[in-house]
């Protein structure tokens, strides 16, 4: 591809240059490449421009002068190379329709929920996503919740080659930040909630909530939970149309006379005095918020709330999330994601609320990210269990020990039983064994995911398989 189809208004001299191909990674360089320098958290790109041409990159763009041959210097360059990378693969993302959905919890589930949905009305669905990716029934690992800008669009290329007309993809605040969706424009976007978590990179609240503020400016419509208190602040000054649910009345869409079951949630949909019954095969306060959600952004891009209603109900469990694993014994075992202070608190209350019944909460936190939440999640997991174990998470390069302590600050002075066990398939098993008939043991932390990051590395580590592991060991 010439330059300058890549570029706008590049010089005339370097108007021709063919390039081979496109990275922001250095250590991808190839003969005839484009290398764009970035500032990243860790690394900054500049430091590589005099290498990258000496591996054979025709053109280095930069934001500093570094001196190298045919180099471009532009204002910024992450904007540039998103803008770089749709054309690469010829702006595959105009010919979908998006829906972006940000926040700190929920992003999962309700990307899940809107694919099936969309889905029962018959289209094929990409999806984008902290589990893996999807095209139709195809399955894509992913290492990010939202990929680096060049493989986002090397998916959508794929979503549109294989007949996608639709993509649902979570959008992170580092993504937000860090412009890998700013060229895209959305069909609509998804508020969820925003909670204590990724402090580490954000630093403040208000940093973070800038962050995802980002996503409603590239979007026809707005879809926010307007029981959040951070709603007001995200939506003041956007120009799109803007739609709101809660569980109050004060909304666009309000969710009426709930009844709230173990495994399930009822309610009626109330807009402009029209009722529309749901129901939602997952228990929880959060499954009316996630499946509302899902079910008003369709409703919003045109679809019968009646027959949205149908496909709502035909969903099943979402691996990782609020996901009852099955024990053949008179307890039960739940794995769910939850490793945020309010998502901690919103999986444990679910099942606190069931009354005879005995929660047993086992998680840890997360090493190398933000440490001020740790002990407010012990006092958590105080407060909203009955028996609560202290276990590792993915401790990273810290000391598994050193984080349980953080957690364990905010558990002291409380009367809740606790036991500490490091090892977090020792500690899983420790819970099965003290399982008492109509126990709930809630396994928090990890969800989907079926490894561990250690100091020393990456291990296997599915919680189902040391459940059924836990299982067979008791006599």
């Amino acid at each position: 591809m010439l330059l300058k189809d890549l570029i706008s208004n590049v010089d005339v001299e370097l108007a021709n240059i063919d390039v081979k191909g496109i990275t922001s990674d250095s250590r991808e360089i190839k003969d005839g490449y484009a290398f764009v320098c970035i500032k990243g958290v860790n690394n900054d790109g500049h430091k590589y421009a005099a290498s990258a041409a000496e591996k054979g990159a025709v053109v280095v763009i930069t934001e500093t002068p570094m001196h190298v041959d045919n180099e471009i210097v532009v204002s910024d360059t992450r904007e540039l190379y998103a803008d770089m990378c749709a054309k690469w693969f010829g702006n595959p993302a105009d010919s979908l329709k998006l829906i972006g959905v940000t926040g700190t919890n929920g992003k999962t589930s309700i990307t899940y929920m809107l694919k099936s949905i969309l889905e029962h009305f018959g289209f094929k669905v990409g999806l984008i996503g902290t589990i893996h990716n999807m095209i139709g029934d195809e399955i894509i690992e992913t290492k990010n919740t939202t990929p680096g800008v060049y493989e986002l669009n090397r998916l959508f290329a794929q979503m549109k080659e294989k007949g996608c007309q639709y993509a649902v993809m979570e959008v992170s605040s580092h993504a937000l930040d860090q412009k890998r969706v700013c060229n895209l424009n959305f069909d609509a976007a998804i508020f969820t909630n925003l909670t204590q978590d990724h402090l580490d990179y954000h630093i403040t609240m208000e940093n973070y909530l800038d962050a995802k503020k980002k996503l409603f400016n590239m979007c026809n419509v707005a879809v926010v939970n307007s029981d959040d208190e951070y709603c007001s602040k995200l939506v003041d000054g956007l120009d799109c149309k803007i739609v709101s649910y809660s569980l109050r009345d004060d909304a666009t869409y309000s969710a009426k006379a709930i009844k709230y079951g173990p495994t399930s949630v009822d309610y009626e949909l109330v807009s402009n005095n029209v009722l529309n019954h749901i129901r939602f095969n997952t228990g929880g306060k959060f499954s009316v918020y996630n499946s509302m959600c899902a079910v008003v952004t369709a409703i919003e891009l045109g679809f019968s709330p009646v027959d949205v209603s149908k496909a709502i109900e035909s969903i099943t469990g979402i691996k990782g999330r609020a996901e009852s694993v099955p024990t053949g014994r008179d307890f039960n075992v739940i794995i769910d994601y939850a490793h945020t202070p309010d998502g901690l608190k919103n999986i444990l209350k679910t099942f606190s609320d069931c009354e005879k019944n005995r929660v047993i909460a086992l998680f840890g936190c997360g090493g190398d990210r933000d440490k001020t939440k740790r002990p407010i999640m012990g006092g958590i997991a105080a407060r909203y269990a009955d028996y609560v174990i202290v276990t590792s998470d993915n401790p990273r390069s810290e000391d598994p020990d050193e984080i349980i302590k953080d957690i364990l600050v905010g558990i002291n002075g409380s009367k809740t039983p606790v036991k500490v066990i490091s090892n977090r398939i020792d500690a899983i098993k420790y819970a099965i064994s003290i399982a008492q008939a109509g126990d709930i043991i809630v396994l928090a932390g990890k969800g989907h995911e079926t490894y561990q990051i250690l100091n020393s590395g990456t291990i296997h580590l599915d919680e189902r398989e040391v459940v059924q592991e836990a299982l067979s060991e008791l006599k």
